[in-house]
């Protein structure tokens, strides 16, 4: 079940494109802002409310990386392995990371958070090596910033 607040966001959206459809992807982002994932259920409560099919909503949600139909953990660290990346040093923060966290790309760690994932491309390429977590970007990052970075988010 959709709450309040959620059919509100997804109002907004809704208010912004000509055709309800077009809003999907923004009223999927908003489920997943409230709950960081988005459900069987949840995606069925979307659909229903956006006159769609859970199908054709589904195929919305699984064409954009963003949208995450498993649960990941509090915060979702995007590692940027486009050519750029891999590059300028993509191999070197990957291995400090998965050792830091204890984790593997897809895995989130025992306490719930992060989630690791690998991502084609940041679009931010004349500043590699690149990730963002949650939504904030970090750019030439070397492996002696990353411990730093990490506790921003504890």
């Amino acid at each position: 079940m959709l709450t309040a607040a959620e059919k509100h966001e997804i109002d907004k959206a809704i208010s912004l494109v000509p055709v309800r459809k077009a809003a999907g992807i923004e009223a999927l982002k908003v489920v997943q802002d409230h709950r960081r994932w988005v459900s069987d259920e949840s995606l069925r409560d979307v659909a229903a409310y956006m006159e769609m099919s859970p199908e054709e909503l589904d195929s919305v949600a699984t064409f954009y990386n963003m949208i995450f139909r498993r649960p990941v953990g509090r915060h979702v660290i995007l590692l940027c392995d486009s050519i750029s990346c891999w590059v300028m040093g993509y191999e070197n923060i990957r291995m400090h990371l998965t050792k830091q966290l204890g984790i593997a790309y897809g895995e989130t760690t025992a306490d719930g958070r992060y989630t690791l994932l690998p991502n084609c491309c940041l679009g931010t390429c004349d500043c590699a090596p690149a990730l963002m977590i949650d939504h904030d970007l970090y750019r030439n990052l070397t492996i002696d910033q990353l411990d730093e970075i990490l506790k921003k988010y504890e």
